[in-house]
Parts: structure tokens; sequence; C-alpha cells
């Protein structure tokens, strides 16, 4: 088949590359750069669009957050491509303090508490969300009890607080995203105007000189003309 994998990864192998993308994050992160100058739009735009991706890292919607951030591109009139590639300051080396920075907002600004070093209680309320969410699908088909109370826990100690907890510091980061963004996308974009007109100028340049050798007639360069 055409653009099928010769070699074909394990499950291992893509979890791994997820972890440690081949070449490293440095690699990653250059060719998220390089997507972002070769974007259309005004710097602003994209900036917008940048904003968007990384606000969208600090809501607990994993799984859609290419949907969550196209949404928000779209209300804050920002360019949906570069708010997908913004997610990407979303990654395994910063999942772990965004969830931490989110919950402990989110149970200070509810007036609840957030206890460090609870890690196998907070994968432990994970893993009951789901199975709470798996056992009644197949309950729908059986006739299994639905029970709905390892999700409530969940949602009461887990999503909720990141979800409210996950505003303030997603507003600050994507903040500083776009002031940081916009001044490098405009610098870049001006740079890439003015080699494209150069290439335009010697391809022009050029096409005269080879239509002056077919009519015989001289012709005046850029550099002819400047001096002049």
């Amino acid at each position: 088949m055409v653009f099928k994998r010769r070699d074909r990864r394990t499950i291992l192998q893509r979890a791994l590359d997820f972890l440690w993308p081949r070449g490293g994050w440095t690699r990653a992160f250059r060719y998220v750069r390089h997507r972002l100058h070769r974007l259309p739009g005004s710097p602003e735009r994209i900036g917008r669009g940048i904003w968007a991706g990384v606000f969208t890292t600090f809501t607990p919607f994993f799984g859609l957050h290419f949907v969550v951030a196209a949404i928000v591109a779209r209300l804050v009139q920002g360019n949906i491509l570069a708010a997908l590639i913004g997610t990407f300051f979303g990654n395994p080396l910063t999942y772990v303090p965004i969830g931490v920075i989110s919950l402990k907002t989110g149970h200070f600004l509810l007036g609840t508490e957030f206890e460090e070093g609870q890690e196998k209680g907070l994968i432990a309320k994970f893993t009951d969300a789901g199975y709470d969410l798996l056992h009644n699908f197949w309950a729908i088909f059986t006739d299994a009890r639905v029970d709905w109370h390892g999700l409530a826990i969940f949602w009461r100690e887990v999503f909720y607080p990141y979800l409210i907890g996950g505003i303030v510091p997603g507003i600050v980061a994507g903040t500083i995203a776009y002031y940081l963004a916009v001044p490098v996308i405009r610098v870049y974009q001006k740079r890439r105007a003015k080699r494209i007109q150069a290439k335009f100028e010697a391809l022009k340049e050029k096409a005269q000189q080879a239509s002056a050798q077919v009519t015989g007639q001289p012709v005046q360069t850029k550099s002819d003309a400047d001096d002049a």
C-alpha cells in the first residue's frame, strides 16, 4: 500500500515515541516552530491561535484538545492551524506540572484542599472513572446495575477543580506565548517576504537577459538602475 510503513511499530515503540520522539523533543519543537513561521495570516491572528492552543492544554479534556483548541481559536478569531500546533505545549514533559498547577488553583478557588503526594489516589480516581464508563456502557446491553460512584468522585475531586483551576494559569500561559510569538513571527514574515522578492527580481532579471539575447538589445539590470 502507498505511504504504508514497511516496518510496523509495536505498541511499546509507539508509546516510547510519544514519550520521547525520534530525534528528541528539541527536534520536535524546532519542527513546530518551523510550521508556525510558515503559517499564512497576520502575526496577530497566528498569535491568537497559539493563545488558544496553549490555553487548551490547561483544560482536562484529554484526547479532545485539538477539537477544543479549534473551537477556542474560532471564538478569538485566531488561526486554527496555529491553535492545533499550540497544543504541543502540552506534552509528557509538561502535563504533570500543568495538572498540579490546575488542580491546586481549582481547589483553592473552590475552597477545597489538594494534598500533595496523592499520585496513587489520583491515578485510582482516573481508573475508577474509566471503569464506571465502561461498566455502564455494557450495562445498557446487559442486566448489570449502573453505578456512577467512581465517576462522581472523579468529577468532584479531579475534573471539576481541574476545569476551574486551569482557566487562570491557561490565560496567563497563553498570553505570555502570544506576546512572545507575535514579534518573532512578524520579523520572520518580513524576512521571508524580502527573500521571496529577491528571488522574484532575480528571475525577472534572468528573463530580461534571455529576451535581450534573442532581440540583441541591451538590458538595464536592477543594479544599473540603482546606480543611475
